[in-house]
């Protein structure tokens, strides 16, 4: 129980310590709502990156027609000189990012599509692909896409993270196979489910180690079984089995259960946890939150990969929960780690608090290397967001976000392969209305 009790404790320490917001939160609520409506948030204010100051005019509007969902981010950064911030609209991929996204229905729904910037892409139950960020700071924004087709027998989820360049691709077929049965009918095992993964990052980044500089890419491969156990319209709960291979490398299986209650519209929860066996050069989620980070490092020349011939057995656990109350509070946590090692825990967080007097606060936090949890270093993403509604249709609000590049201000790689801290705080007005 040891390994329950220290990811509960986890993940509750990090809903009091986060009770700030942030803007990311909008795409995790949308994702559980669907709702329609909209905002159109304008900001002034200042920048700094890379400890150099910047004068902000940005944009963020977003919107949602029933199924279809268009979010745009426009941002003008001026450094003290009146020019514009080197790097950030100087090719064509820059200007394309200016589209947030443009997504029609939510995962899970018959038809999905999403086109942009992906927060937190998810394949399966996560083996492979979990909480996946194509976009993981202001200078590493790209335009990827996700499109899932999900019918009552058989199913697809897929996802590419750049459609300009070469990119992470994932790949999810799944089929109910006793529904192509006389068992069709049978209630709770008819909708027990069979599905295979393909995951591949083409960057020639993504698999260069001390033995092998080829820059053939890497891929990772899998299969999952699930079986509900309990269905019913406010309770219903999964067992499943996940085994995935990392192509050249080492192979790990999982075992878990998760829940989904909804209260009468009140209250929903959801949650799972899992345990995970994994094999040597093997680990969990490899596609997760801090990916895009962790991909190379340019100054060793060496890949996320070339730590997986240091990786001996072992075993791990995680656990994850949703909370959504009067589609006003919300919290979303996940932890996972090996149980015999320290500080390589990974760690995902947001909450959203309820408006109280026209205050509005939310908040979101990425960790990986866990040893103190609220340390802010290069594993880590920081986003919140406070506000106050002076009248309905106007949110005032400052956002703070603390992320980590080795990029320099003109795009290019810096040459020691350090990370430095980019810091925006910025001052928003921000128009919200219902339709």
């Amino acid at each position: 129980m040891k390994p329950l009790r220290t990811t509960l404790i986890i993940l509750f320490a990090v809903v009091v310590f986060i009770a700030i917001g942030n803007g990311q939160w909008s795409n995790s609520r949308a994702a559980m709502m669907g709702t329609s409506g909209g905002s159109i948030p304008v900001g002034f204010g200042a920048t700094f990156i890379d400890g150099e100051a910047f004068y902000l005019i940005s944009m963020t509007p977003e919107v949602a027609f029933g199924q279809l969902g268009v979010g745009l981010d426009l941002n003008l950064r001026f450094n003290t000189k009146g020019k514009l911030r080197a790097g950030d609209y100087s090719k064509f991929a820059d200007y394309l990012r200016i589209i947030r996204y443009i997504r029609w229905a939510q995962k899970g729904e018959p038809f999905y599509i999403r086109l942009g910037q992906l927060d937190y892409s998810l394949l399966g139950h996560g083996s492979i692909v979990y909480n996946y960020q194509n976009s993981a700071s202001y200078d590493l924004r790209r335009t990827g896409v996700e499109l899932d087709l999900n019918f009552d027998k058989f199913g697809f989820e897929s996802m590419y993270s750049d459609i300009t360049d070469r990119g992470l691709l994932g790949m999810r077929g799944y089929v109910k196979p006793l529904k192509l049965t006389s068992l069709a009918k049978v209630p709770v095992i008819n909708n027990f489910e069979v599905g295979a993964t393909y995951a591949r990052d083409l960057s020639k980044d993504a698999d260069i180690t001390s033995t092998d500089s080829s820059g053939r890419g890497l891929s990772i491969v899998g299969f999952d079984l699930g079986l509900p156990i309990l269905s019913y319209t406010i309770f219903k709960s999964s067992l499943y089995f996940d085994y995935a291979q990392i192509v050249h490398y080492g192979h790990g299986t999982s075992v878990g259960i998760n829940m989904n209650f909804s209260g009468l519209g009140l209250v929903d929860i959801r949650g799972k946890y899992e345990l995970r066996f994994n094999g040597v050069h093997y680990l969990p989620a490899y596609f997760d939150a801090l990916y895009e980070h962790d991909r190379f490092d340019p100054v060793r020349r060496l890949s996320k990969s070339d730590m997986l011939d240091t990786i001996s057995a072992n075993r791990g656990y995680y656990g994850e929960f949703i909370i959504s109350i009067l589609n006003s509070f919300y919290i979303i946590a996940g932890y996972q780690a090996p149980y015999d090692t320290k500080n390589d825990g990974l760690l995902h967080a947001e909450l959203q608090l309820p408006e109280v007097s026209g205050i509005v606060i939310r908040g979101a936090f990425d960790k990986a290397k866990i040893g103190r949890v609220f340390i802010l270093d290069n594993f880590s993403i920081l986003s919140a967001e406070i506000g106050y509604k002076p009248v309905r249709y106007l949110l005032v609000s400052t956002l703070y976000q603390q992320t980590y590049s080795n990029r320099n201000p003109d795009g290019s790689l810096r040459p020691d392969g350090s990370f430095i801290k980019q810091i925006r705080i910025e001052p928003k007005v921000n128009l919200v209305f219902d339709f």
